[in-house]
């Protein structure tokens, strides 16, 4: 099993503020988080998927 990132790693990854993140998890409309403890973790694999699935591609 691959490392989950935090949204701070997830934001750089998509290069964009982590506010945008907590903004999109709100609304439903981000990636897939996993809430563990008071913490959030996302899973890179589906970072990447949300990603194409929204027409990003991945360098």
């Amino acid at each position: 099993m691959e490392p989950l990132w935090t949204i701070e790693e997830t934001a750089a990854f998509l290069k964009l503020p982590v506010e945008t993140l907590r903004t999109w998890r709100k609304n439903k409309t981000g990636p897939r988080a996993a809430r563990m403890g008071k913490h959030l973790r996302y899973s890179p694999q589906h970072v990447v998927r949300w990603f194409k699935e929204c027409g990003g591609e991945v360098a």
